[in-house]
């Protein structure tokens, strides 16, 4: 199996370019899109963000399909993606050796969180915690210097830790009701 010491090489090479433009007063914010439909029929969301896509699905005693993974669970692979890549970008920077990396998260969510006689459970998924299995020749002194960089950078780990406020509204465009639509189709037909 190879090590991910040559990918470091390579990373560290982009982190010292990007802290250049940046040092340099030429970097600003990155404007972050995120856009997610419901697909008819089956109810699954599809995510679009540049040019990726990720279906978002229920498991079946959710009236989903299992067609992929629910929210709560992509925000648990969202965050440990994000601290894996935070372990990448801070090993490459502090040149520390790593022959293998995975971050696994865990968490729990109840669905009678909030209902009579529970509401004191949350209803949001709760009893997050990640374990980083890392195998390295680095010292215990360097790995704990590297995991407390990851811990102090890394950007979703801090707003899970930091909420902030977000922004809603809710854009209607009012259209006929379903059975009237179905008479026109009838009609056109």
């Amino acid at each position: 199996m190879t090590s991910l010491n040559h990918y470091l090489s390579e990373k560290r090479s982009a982190v010292l370019a990007r802290e250049a433009l940046i040092e340099a007063g030429n970097a600003g914010p990155n404007a972050l899109v995120a856009r997610v439909s419901a697909e008819g029929r089956s109810g699954v969301r599809r995510i679009r963000i540049r040019d990726h896509q990720v279906i978002s699905d229920s498991p079946p005693d959710f009236a989903g399909y299992n067609l992929g993974p629910s929210s709560p669970e992509l925000q648990l692979g969202v965050l440990g993606s994000c601290v894996t890549h935070i372990f990448l970008i801070q090993a490459a920077h502090r040149q520390v050796p790593i022959d293998s990396l995975e971050v696994e998260v865990t968490g729990r969510i109840d669905p009678r969180g909030g209902r009579p006689g529970h509401e004191a459970i949350p209803i949001w998924p709760h009893d997050i915690g990640y374990v980083v299995h890392l195998d390295s020749p680095a010292s215990e002194a360097d790995v704990k210097a590297l995991f407390e960089a990851v811990e102090a950078t890394c950007p979703i780990l801090n707003l899970l830790r930091n909420p902030q406020a977000i922004r809603a509204e809710v854009k209607h465009k009012r259209t006929a009701p379903q059975d009237k639509r179905a008479g026109a189709e009838d009609a056109i037909a």
